[in-house]
């Protein structure tokens, strides 16, 4: 793994930098050498954040973390990304190998001439939505462990969206017509 870090509102200490390495190091395994990863370490308020984003041929893995210790953040992301690639690495093992273990680097990447120029749409997701209060909404959002959710709003009976700001306060979206 090729990582680069980054810091944002803060300075990069060699303890950090070391540690950062040893974590991310356990991932190896999964990998080739030659995969890049980008890992930003920021701090607003009392939150210490870190962002990892793992660029693997054909996908892309990504961790947010944060807590009020760096050290605990670095934690918890590796352990997201850990469960990340078990699930992709089990999807790939069903889809090309009729579940022998493989490694990334097994799997071809797509061919240049397949790929299109920019973002697409690579999911579409449809669920019946019920009718809930915004409290409801948010505690479902929680739940879930999105930064966002979107419902039918019970008291106007139109879709809202509710979003958690980096603040760790709520935003809503109601349409305007």
């Amino acid at each position: 793994m090729k990582i680069k870090i980054t810091g944002k509102n803060m300075d990069i200490t060699d303890a950090l930098k070391d540690i950062t390495f040893k974590k991310l190091g356990k991932l190896d395994k999964y990998f080739q050498e030659d995969v890049e990863t980008n890992v930003t370490l920021s701090v607003e308020k009392n939150r210490q954040i870190i962002e990892v984003t793992v660029d693997l041929p054909g996908t892309i893995l990504r961790a947010e973390e944060y807590s009020d210790d760096m050290y605990t953040s670095i934690d918890e992301a590796v352990d997201v990304l850990e469960r990340q690639i078990r699930k992709h690495k089990t999807k790939l093992q069903k889809r090309y190998q009729d579940n022998k273990t493989i490694r990334f680097e097994n799997i071809k990447p797509i061919p240049q001439e397949n790929r299109e120029e920019g973002p697409k749409i690579v999911k579409m997701k449809r669920f019946a939505m019920k009718p809930m209060s915004i409290e409801e909404a948010i505690l479902q959002m929680e739940l879930l462990r999105h930064n966002f959710f979107m419902f039918m709003n019970g008291e106007t009976d139109e879709v809202n969206v509710v979003y958690k700001r980096k603040d760790g306060n709520y935003g809503l979206i109601e349409p305007e017509f």
